[in-house]
Formats: structure tokens, C-alpha cells, sequence
């Protein structure tokens, strides 16, 4: 489950305070926004000798760019107790050394939004980066907040100095003196920010408050609408993961002049999106279905995730090979669960696979393997291959859950399977890095070993066909190609697909 909200500012101190750690505390001046850069003032106590170094995130947990937050800072300046400076040296792109870190109270630095700051290479996505407007800001916090490099596991606080009239979505709650507490630098980051001018709506999924926050440049997208158009799916998502795995979840919607994408969090996903020209019925749709893949994160990875998510280098990112379970799957699972809700009717689902099978053919090299695709995502290569990940990706979960429905006589498909990993690792249990396509094999069928050996650590081509055959669903190839329903479809095929299409109670 999620991190309690009630009174998690007392708890946090309490807990804090029992276990002798020392916090790090950021305030932000928002109220200065004239030269798009913000003010920070971090407070810090107890650095040793082995603290001086002050870290900025080289990059973030599933962005795979590099992003080098450190190119944005200015005027990067410590003070001891009584004020007087501490000197600073900038040892690389990303790190600042303190001379006497011992001595350090107090740092202070600029640092400016990536919206709309020029770099010469490595563009912030803008959905993971920061905006400062005369009426909102989006606060990323990687990209604000830096860190003594040896507290990143410690407690932090954050409060924002704003116009009053100014409202703040986010997963995490303020306290009664404005301060927003996170467990440690993994948390903070995990939990963007968008404040200013903003509408809100909330509904409970069951136990769970979901709340959509939503700024709008000339105000045609209100959160009401959004959550309105998005209740469906919201619902579905409980049904088909049979209840939230979080106590709270924030989406948060910036609709200005470019659409850029959307990124997932924990207990709260972001959008970055142009306002259209007024509210309809299909863009409610459209939106829904960007949601949906970002919303399943609460399950991967937020609950199924390796070792090197767990502890994850914000100086030298280690790649995750399983990629292929953190986005491919998703992205599939938002498409298998409106299927299976009846959000979507299959013809539009066979539609949506033809879509990606022409866009995994005609856009990317055909001899990257996913697991290739997920080591090389850092560098430039492979951010040009990056994108197949919820095409080729989405493609192969489909055909995987297909084959595990077919292997266990249609009671067990990829979904069972995510729910069974999910109990057994969860939120602070990472599976190893090296193990898991045996751990799934183990789990399941050794045949299953062998469709992840071609089709995710190799480049086999994927059985579509035959596959979806198997469902009693031809596959033709065309301009463009399409799927038929048989009729001429054995009763074991029919049972196979009517399988595929509900959602069955997990064992």
C-alpha cells in the first residue's frame, strides 16, 4: 500500500526524530518568477568530512535521457550558522564540493526552468522538466532540488513561498505550516508538483482518492470534465487490478501551446498536452487513453520493479533490461483493460494492435531486442530505437498473455501473473535484476522461458499470426492489414478467446 497521508507531517517529524536522522529542508521562492529561475534555500545539519560533495540528478527513474540538471544552476553559493560563506568548487556538470562540509548550514543556489532555457544537447522532456509562469509553475522536483550526495536515503521537507491564491496538485499534503514531508530523495522525486491557476475534481475508487488537477493556459479544460470522461476507466483499472495498490493518486494535467507526453509516478502521473480549441466528447476519449497506460503504473513499476529501480544513481544511471515489464506492459494492460470492461469494443482493439505491428515495422531497426533496447536507452542510439518500447513492447506482453492463457487452459493470463508478482514482491521487495525470466519461468511454464528467450532477450519475429490464431482471430496482411474473426473457429478456439476477453479472479 501507499504511504498514509493523515497526519504524515507529525509522523514523519516523530519518526524522523526517533531514528536520529538528519533532515534536509527546501524552500522555494515562487514568488520572484521574473527571470524564470528558482530561488532554493536548502537547510542541512550533522555533514561530515565524507559530505562534501552536493549532487544534481544526472537524470530520473523512467525518463531514460540523460538530462544533466546540474547545466541549469547559477549562483551556487553555502553559508555556515552565523551566515558567513563556505567556499564551494565545481568538481563536474552535476556536483559542487563544499571546502569545510562540517561546517555547512545553509546552501543556496538558482536554478532555471528547463521549458525555456536553450541547451545545445539532451532537451529536458518537458513533462519531466520545469515551467515558472506569471500564473503557474510545474515543479519536477529532480530538476529543482539537489542533494548532499550521502543523504540521499535521508528524510526530506519541502515549502513552497506562493501567491495566495495559487492551488498545488500533488500526491503528498501539506502540513499545517506548509511543508511537504517525503521519506527520503526517491520519494521527493517521485512526487511532481503543479500549482497556480488550477481546477480540481477528486473521486474514490474504492478506499482510494484520486484527484485531477488540471491548468488550463485560457481556461477550455476544466478537471471536472476530465475526471467526468475518465471515471470508466478509473473504475475498470480497480476491477481488472482488483483494488488500488495506493492510498492516494494526483493526476495532473498542463494544458498550454505543446504536447509533449505524459510520465508516470508512483502515486501521481503528469501530462503535458496543447489546450485544444474547446472540450468534446472525443477528446475525453483521447485523454482517457493516455491516462490508462500511465495510471497501471501503480503497478509496474511502483510494485514490480528490480533492484536497480529500487536503488536507483541519479550521477550514473544504471539501465534496467526489463523495460519490457515496465512500459511494454503497461501500455498493453491500458488497452486489455478497457477491453475487458467494455470501454472498448474489440474491433477498436484489433485496431490499436494493427496500429503498433505498422509502427514497430515501418519506424524502428527490426534487429533490437527489447532487452538491447532497454541497455542501450541512455545513449543516443538507443533513444533512437527508445520509442518501439510501447509498440514492439505493448506487442509482446499481448502475445505473452495470449500464450500463458493458452498454456494454462485459459484461467491464467498476464494479468494473474502481474497480481501474483506483485503480492509477492511489492513496493519495497524488488525482484533481481538477473533472475526475473527465470522467476517467471519458474512461476509458470518452461515454455514461457522460451517465448521471453526470443521474443524480449532476442529479436525473433513475432508470431502474430499464429498467435492471435489461437483466439479464433485471423491476421491479414494488407495495406493496411487486419484482423477477421473466424468462422470457421474450433470450439477451442472460442473458449480461448472468451477467456482472453474477461477479467478472471486472481488465484
Amino acid at each position: 500500500m501507499g504511504r498514509t497521508m493523515v497526519g504524515v507531517g507529525l509522523l514523519w517529524a516523530l519518526t524522523a526524530t526517533a531514528l536520529g536522522a538528519s533532515i534536509t529542508s527546501y524552500e522555494v521562492d515562487l514568488n520572484d518568477r521574473a527571470d524564470d529561475r528558482f530561488k532554493v534555500t536548502v537547510h542541512v545539519e550533522g555533514l561530515e568530512d565524507a559530505d562534501s560533495i552536493f549532487q544534481f540528478a544526472a537524470t530520473a527513474p523512467g525518463t531514460y535521457q540523460v538530462m544533466d540538471i546540474g547545466r541549469y544552476v547559477a549562483d551556487f553559493r553555502a553559508f555556515d550558522q552565523a551566515g558567513r560563506p563556505v567556499p564551494v568548487s565545481r568538481v563536474s556538470v552535476n556536483q559542487w564540493r563544499f571546502s569545510r562540509p562540517q561546517a555547512v548550514r545553509t546552501v543556496r543556489y538558482a536554478i532555471a526552468e528547463t521549458w525555456d532555457t536553450p541547451v545545445e544537447e539532451h532537451q529536458v522532456y518537458m513533462m519531466a522538466g520545469t515551467s515558472l509562469e506569471a500564473d503557474h509553475a510545474l515543479v519536477n522536483p529532480h530538476a529543482v532540488f539537489g542533494f548532499p550526495a550521502r543523504r540521499q536515503d535521508g528524510a526530506v521537507r519541502v515549502r513552497f513561498q506562493r501567491p495566495e491564491s495559487w492551488k498545488v496538485g500533488s500526491a503528498l499534503v501539506a502540513d499545517a505550516d506548509g511543508w511537504y514531508h517525503a521519506d527520503d530523495y526517491d520519494h521527493l522525486v517521485d512526487t511532481p508538483f503543479l500549482m497556480g491557476t488550477l481546477t480540481s475534481a477528486t473521486l474514490a475508487i474504492g478506499d482510494t482518492p484520486v484527484e485531477v488537477w488540471v491548468y488550463s493556459k485560457t481556461g477550455k479544460i476544466h478537471a471536472d470534465q476530465l475526471l467526468s470522461s475518465m471515471e470508466s476507466m478509473l473504475l475498470s483499472a480497480g476491477t481488472f487490478l482488483e483494488g488500488l495498490p495506493v492510498d492516494r493518486y494526483a493526476f495532473l494535467w498542463h494544458f498550454e501551446d505543446v504536447s509533449q507526453g505524459a510520465w508516470e509516478h508512483s502515486y501521481s502521473s503528469e501530462y503535458v498536452l496543447a489546450e485544444p480549441a474547446a472540450w468534446s466528447p472525443e477528446l475525453g476519449v483521447a485523454l482517457t487513453d493516455i491516462a490508462a497506460h500511465e495510471f497501471f503504473h501503480v503497478m509496474t513499476p511502483l510494485n514490480i520493479h528490480s533492484e536497480i529501480i529500487e536503488n536507483f544513481d541519479f550521477q550514473e544511471p544504471r539501465p534496467s533490461q526489463h523495460l519490457w515489464l515496465y512500459e511494454g506492459v503497461t501500455e498493453w494492460a491500458s488497452d486489455a483493460m478497457q477491453l475487458r470492461s467494455d470501454l472498448i469494443q474489440l474491433p477498436d482493439y484489433l485496431s490499436r494492435v494493427v496500429q503498433k505491428i505498422q509502427v514497430d515495422r515501418g519506424n524502428f531497426d527490426a534487429t533490437v531486442s527489447l532487452r538491447e533496447l532497454a541497455l542501450t536507452s541512455y545513449t543516443d542510439a538507443g533513444q533512437r530505437e527508445y520509442g518501439n518500447i510501447y509498440f514492439r513492447g505493448a506487442l509482446v506482453a499481448g502475445l505473452l498473455d495470449i500464450r500463458l492463457l493458452e498454456l494454462s487452459g485459459g484461467r491464467r493470463g498476464l494479468r494473474e501473473l502481474i497480481l501474483e508478482l506483485a503480492d509477492e514482491y511489492g513496493k519495497d521487495r524488488p525482484f533481481p535484476e538477473d533472475r526475473f525470466f527465470q522467476i517467471v519461468a519458474d512461476r509458470t511454464f518452461p515454455e514461457i522461458g522460451d517465448f521471453l528467450g526470443r521474443y524480449v532477450q532476442r529479436a525473433e519475429p513475432l508470431p502474430i499470426a499464429e498467435y492471435y490464431a489461437k483466439l479464433g482471430l485471423r491476421y491479414v496482411e494488407g495495406q493496411p492489414p487486419r484482423f477477421e474473426v473466424m468462422e470457421d473457429a474450433t470450439a477451442e478456439q472460442v473458449a480461448l478467446r472468451r477467456a482472453w476477453l474477461r477479467v478472471r479472479p486472481a488465484a
